[in-house]
């Protein structure tokens, strides 16, 4: 700034009214001072700033993975919620790595954000204490921490399992697949129960669980190559799958054989409404997690408990309920006059 004050002959402080309060110089006193931070290339400190402030215009967000697009809406609604109030959204997208999702964390504490909005899939506390430690509120998405001092948004996610069952048995089927991985994602798990509670109170429905290695498009493929050499008799006629890549993987993969289509042989149904949800050869019925409202709610309680008083905040857990969309993989049309 020094520098800049000098090669355009005004004083620092002129620099600084020019940078954060423009109002206050005049329009020619503005242009010369522009043309010698263009000229010299000046940047602003941000850091430095905040240190001397004591205030910060940035909050972070560590997602999941940002090739399901349910984070991507997390952070449409999270960017929303802070454009609001003129805070700048800053994304690390932990690519369900646990070793890049706390680099992500060190990197945000390291550039003094005022907050972070954090979607784990795992147990996370080590990294969510060490944030708050240093003065970092924190917030978490779709995900419930044992013993973390935050506040919480969560998406039903034993109701998105029941809710996609329930849908099955009101369509007429009654041998309903579960087809899930990675039990251990709290995601994954809970919707597991809802499927299986579905089930249990239904009479006359049976429940069959397939395990996949993972939770992507390759293998639903896999799950379908093994429904298409089961006997009729033999195989689900309802699947749930606990995400969409899974589903569109099924509903391709039987597809691509004239022996079990979709919905007529079995109907699927997804747990999250990707956008991928409708790309598939059919169109996907899904359960919707409302993604972009976790977000705004995130980022309205971390705002919340910013502007707050040390101790006066008081940590919430919000709840999001989730719908359905129904499309063609569970519509069977109805028959020809």
């Amino acid at each position: 700034m020094q520098d800049v004050a000098r090669f355009a002959g005004v004083s620092i402080a002129t620099v600084s009214n020019v940078i954060n309060r423009p109002e206050k110089v005049s329009a020619a006193t503005t242009e010369q001072v522009r043309a010698a931070i263009a000229e010299l290339g000046f940047v602003r400190n941000d850091a430095a700033r905040s240190l001397a402030t004591g205030t910060t215009s940035s909050i972070g967000m560590v997602l999941a993975d940002l090739d399901n697009s349910l984070f991507v809406d997390m952070a449409h609604g999270a960017q929303q919620g802070a454009d609001a109030v003129g805070l700048r959204l800053l994304i690390g997208n932990a690519a369900c790595d646990m070793t890049r999702q706390d680099d992500y964390l060190r990197l945000f504490d390291e550039a003094r954000v005022g907050g972070v909005l954090l979607s784990p899939m795992e147990d996370s506390l080590a990294g969510i204490e060490r944030m708050r430690s240093h003065g970092r509120p924190m917030v978490l998405l779709n995900f419930e921490q044992s013993g973390a001092d935050c506040c919480t948004v969560l998406v039903d996610n034993e109701e998105a399992g029941y809710v996609a069952a329930r849908h099955l048995v009101e369509t007429g089927r009654t041998r309903i697949g579960f087809v899930a991985g990675r039990d251990y994602y709290q995601p994954v798990h809970a919707r597991r129960l809802g499927v299986q509670r579905a089930v249990r109170e239904t009479g006359g429905v049976e429940l069959e669980e397939i395990g996949t290695d993972g939770l992507g498009f390759e293998d639903g493929l896999a799950v379908a190559h093994d429904l298409a050499g089961r006997a009729a008799d033999r195989r689900p006629d309802g699947i749930v799958a606990v995400t969409d890549e899974i589903a569109n993987g099924i509903a391709e993969g039987l597809h691509a054989t004239s022996a079990v289509q979709v919905p007529g042989d079995i109907a699927v149904v997804g747990c999250e409404d990707n956008r991928s949800a409708r790309s598939g050869p059919v169109a996907l019925t899904a359960v919707q997690l409302e993604g972009a409202a976790m977000g705004q709610a995130a980022a309205e309680l971390l705002l919340e408990e910013m502007k707050t008083p040390a101790g006066e905040h008081r940590h919430r857990t919000v709840m999001i309920r989730p719908g359905l969309v129904v499309r063609a993989s569970t519509a069977v049309p109805a028959p020809q006059a």
